[in-house]
């Protein structure tokens, strides 16, 4: 009798262990299922008939004189300081973060275009955006780094930059830097993650969207190296 109790006692032990061994089993595949599903929900690049411009020096070579004759032609006329901004807001365009671009944290200048300038600059971001999209690379926004300097703004731009001209078109509010370094990048939709996209791609990117519009005569461009950015000018 004891002998067939320690039987049926063995037995039961084999057997629960059997299931314990059954659910682990499933539980781990499971979670392996899962990881697969989290991986499959990330949105890819598909990256796609991506060219650039030849050279940046040479494609954006518009310099300061050509860029400030219509700066001063079409822009308002240069502002002694913040308080004098202010009061040509009514002349002005107040540039903020928006769907198509950010606006970058501005140290040395204040965040107003002339309509034309503020139109520009909302067709570059959308013309980014789109061109991304027909390429297969996820989106990303340009950023806004520098936009209407006062004569205060240069000076005190002068002291980390021997290099700004206190005879900018960025101070007739015709003017502004998108960077080529820095971009915002879109996280996600409807939950799922975006893959990244490089720098260069992007500069790639953008720097056919620049090409497209200075050839249509909507602005001159000039590419900044130290700067990391393209220096531009709004035509209209």
């Amino acid at each position: 009798m004891k002998k067939r109790k320690a039987i049926i006692a063995l037995l039961l032990v084999t057997f629960f262990n059997i299931i314990l061994f059954i659910i682990s089993m499933c539980t781990l595949i499971d979670c392996e299922g899962s990881s697969k599903e989290e991986a499959k929900a990330m949105i890819m690049n598909n990256p796609h008939n991506i060219r650039g411009v030849v050279s940046y020096k040479r494609a954006f070579n518009d310099l300061n004189d050509t860029q400030l004759n219509i700066a001063q032609a079409i822009g308002v006329p240069a502002i002694a300081n913040r308080a004098e901004a202010e009061k040509q807001k009514k002349k002005l365009t107040l540039i903020e973060s928006n769907d198509y671009y950010v606006v970058d944290e501005l140290t040395h200048s204040v965040p107003y275009l002339i309509p034309g300038a503020a139109e520009l600059i909302n067709d570059i971001g959308k013309n980014f955006l789109d061109s991304l999209a027909n390429k297969g690379l996820n989106p990303n926004k340009v950023i806004v780094t520098s936009v209407l300097r006062t004569e205060d703004d240069v000076k005190r731009l002068r002291r980390s930059n021997v290099n700004a001209s206190m005879n900018s078109a960025h101070c007739h509010g015709t003017t502004f830097d998108i960077s080529w370094k820095r971009f915002e990048k879109v996280e996600e939709k409807d939950g799922h993650p975006y893959e990244s996209v490089s720098s260069e791609k992007l500069k790639l990117v953008l720097s056919e969207v620049l090409r497209d519009l200075k050839a249509a005569n909507r602005c001159y461009v000039k590419y900044e190296l130290k700067q990391g950015c393209f220096h531009i000018t709004s035509r209209k």
